[in-house]
This record gives structure tokens, sequence and C-alpha cells, in this order.
């Protein structure tokens, strides 16, 4: 929609506060029950909109890309943190609850994004209405991978960034060779104190970057996370 949000996208746990958080039980113990399973994290990532700047991310689902890189179930879903506080006047999110129970939606090209079927998504809003929750800083959304979201542009003078952990059942790795996510491993999972315990100043040693195909235009990956 004429502007631009930026992402950083890497698969396996860092080293550092952000890979903390993502295993400690509070996560990932919680997916597990949601999930009714063993869970890994199958990938995590940074949203950020900046202020006057941020772009509009289209209405899809998780899974309207995740079922292409070879996850057969949708036995997945996200953690949606917010870094900064995220409301209306900077872009938070739009959520139509109960969407997950309709399945799966084709997704197609939808300007540089790929995104549902919009004329299904306006039938889906008339029985299942938008909400639009407006979230403090550490304040948490778990949703399922099935759940139809997007965001509005940042149009405010406050940033708003997000940190979002990915997580799929153990018994649901991916089966193409190709996938841009990681197959299945072993998640050891930490107290909830570890958060508290961690170096929050440690930047993560290493991170495995995901570089998106031509396909995944609003994708910008910086050399590192400040």
């Amino acid at each position: 929609e004429g502007k631009q949000a930026r992402a950083t996208v890497w698969n396996n746990p860092s080293d550092d506060i952000l890979g903390v958080v993502a295993r400690s039980k509070r996560m990932a113990g919680t997916w597990e029950k949601l999930l009714r399973g063993e869970v890994y994290q199958y990938h995590a990532k940074l949203i950020m909109k900046d202020a006057f700047t941020g772009g509009a991310f289209v209405w899809h689902q998780d899974y309207g890309y995740w079922y292409n890189y070879g996850c057969i179930f949708p036995n997945m879903g996200t953690t949606w943190i917010a870094i900064d506080r995220a409301d209306k006047n900077n872009g938070c999110l739009k959520i139509i609850p109960g969407s997950h129970k309709i399945g799966r939606i084709d997704h197609i090209r939808v300007g540089k994004q790929v995104g549902a079927d919009i004329a299904r998504v306006e039938e889906i809003s008339k029985v299942c209405p938008v909400i639009q929750p407006e979230l403090d800083p550490g304040d948490a959304m778990f949703f399922h991978c099935n759940i139809l979201h997007r965001s509005d542009q940042n149009n405010s003078a406050d940033r708003r960034w997000g940190y979002l952990c990915c997580y799929n059942r153990a018994d649901n790795s991916p089966y193409k060779g190709d996938s841009p996510h990681p197959a299945y491993s072993k998640l050891d999972q930490l107290p909830n104190s570890s958060i508290r315990d961690c170096d929050i100043t440690k930047v993560a040693a290493t991170r495995d970057y995901y570089k998106p195909s031509k396909n995944y235009a609003f994708y910008q990956v910086p050399a590192k996370i400040n």
C-alpha cells in the first residue's frame, strides 16, 4: 500500500534473550498444551514498522504459506509479542477470531505480497467479526496458524516492532527437502526464570538468517539486530 515494513527471520533459537524467550516453558510449554504434543521452533522473526514509514500486511493465514513448505497438518502456531505498544494508530494486528475453523484458504498474489482471497475474507468477516487487540510492551497473543490476520500502515510517530515465535508440532516436520524452515529438532525448554536471569546485553553470536526469495519482497534482512 505504498509503504514498507521490514522483517528479520531466522530458524533455530539463538543464544541470546530472544532464544531464551522462545525456549521458555511459558512459550514452548504453552504451545505443547495448545497443540497437544511436543513442539519445536519452526522459526522466529522481528517485524519492524517504523514511524510514518511502516507498511501494511494483507489478510493471510500463516498456514497459507507453511502448507506450501511441506507441513502436512496445521498443527502450528505463533506467539506475537509486543516490543513497543501496538495500537490502532501504529498498525496493530487485526484478527478474525474463529477463522481457524474454516481451514486453509487459497492464497494469491496481492501486490508484492501473497495473501488470502479477499472476496472470501470479506464473506468470512460477516460471520466472524474482526477484532483489533491493542497490546502494551510485553503483552503476547497466541494464535493458530489458520487464524486470518492483517495489519495496517504505521502512519503515527511511534515505532511498532513485534517479536514472533512460530512453533510446529514435532510429528509435523516438513516433508520437503527444500523447505526454508527446519525439520524437527528437539527443543530444550528452559524454566521461566531463565528470562529474568538472562544477560539482556548479549547479542547472539550467530543467527541463521532466512533469506527469502524474490516472492517475498517485503522482507529485508539486516546484518544484525540492534
